[in-house]
Order: structure tokens, then sequence, then C-alpha cells
């Protein structure tokens, strides 16, 4: 049996809970962001990586045909593996060199990771995660699918690094390897030369 002191406690008790809600909703507290308020720290969407640098699979027609399509501009293409210490030190200077003559020259890069063993896909990540840390995005940059001692042969290099630079016409106007290097500048070539050459042919 309640007592009335009871009834009167609880009648007092429901006055002062429609009290506070009536407070919190003048008061706006609790109640939805609204719709022009940035969002809070744990709603923003979560940044989107960075895009991995385009890398192209080619055979050594492909490569033929990459060259010949960029007719009218003077063409530099560096051959190059994630192997060869000289090829991975001297590689930033192709980026540099995109970036300096913009338009004017067409850099590209070919990688002879693949040895014949296993899948080429399997040699992406760690090309691309190359040429992402190296900001290869202005050079056309490809893999190639042709084992590397064949597509050495075809081109006609003992070994990478190699770097081939074509005239605006398709002409090859020369091409730096370890026996040019041996021969004409008794020293390794760097991308001292090979920009020489480039600003030669700017200015014919």
């Amino acid at each position: 049996m309640c007592s009335n002191d009871g009834i009167v406690d609880s009648d007092r008790w429901r006055q002062a809970a429609a009290l506070v809600a009536t407070v919190v909703i003048l008061t706006g507290c609790g109640s939805p962001r609204p719709a022009d308020a940035p969002p809070a720290a744990d709603d923003r969407p979560a940044a989107a990586p960075p895009a991995a640098v385009p890398l192209r699979l080619v055979d050594h027609d492909g490569l033929l045909a990459e060259v010949a399509r960029h007719r009218g501009k003077v063409v530099v293409l560096d051959c190059w593996s994630t192997s060869c210490p000289p090829c991975v030190k001297e590689f930033p200077g192709l980026v540099e060199l995109a970036a300096r003559h913009g338009d004017r020259v067409q850099c590209l890069s070919l990688c002879f990771d693949y040895d014949g063993i296993g899948a080429v896909d399997d040699l992406i990540p760690p090309v691309t995660a190359f040429l992402e840390r190296v900001g290869a995005d202005d050079v056309v940059n490809m893999l190639a699918t042709e084992e590397a001692d064949s597509l050495s042969e075809k081109l006609e290099i003992v070994s990478v690094p190699a770097i081939f630079i074509w005239k605006p016409d398709g002409t090859l106007a020369i091409r730096y390897d370890d026996d040019f290097a041996a021969r004409e500048l008794d020293r390794p070539f760097t991308y001292e030369d090979v920009e020489a050459t480039v600003v030669g042919l700017l200015a014919e």
C-alpha cells in the first residue's frame, strides 16, 4: 500500500522530468547536426590513396609502336631494371628531364625486370612502387613482357642501363650504353650527357 507522501513525491518527479525535457528541446541539446554544419572528424570520408603511376605491358613491337606514336618530338627511352643499382640511381634524371622540357620532349621508360620466370603481372607492384617513389607521373612507363636477354638482343644492347634518343623525324640520334661510354666517353654516361644531347636536338 502506497502512502500519500509517496504519491506526492512521484508527482514532483514527473514534473521535474517534464521540465528537463522542455529545456533540452528549447536549447537544442542532443538535436541532429544542421545540414550545413561541417562533418565531425569521425564522419569525414577517408582520404583516397594516391593513384598509382600507370604501367603498360609491352613487347618489342609494342615498344616500337609507342616510340613511333610520339614522332614530332624528341623521344628519350630509358631502359632500366629495379635490380640494377646504376639504373635506379640515374632514373630520377629522366623524371627531371620530363619536368624540364615539358611537351617538347617525350620521356619513356622500359623496365627489364622480367627474366622469363614466373608471371609478368607479379612484377607490377614492385615496379610501380619504385615509379611512384621517384614521381614518374610525367613519363610513359612500360614493363617488358619479353624475357630481358631476348629483348636486349633485339635492341642491340648488352645490358641496362641504356638510353635511346630519337630525333623528331623518328631517326635514332644516339644510344647511350656501356659500349658507347667505353668507346666515346671513357667513363659511365650520365643524365648530364643525355641533357646535352636533348638540348642540342631541340636547337636544330
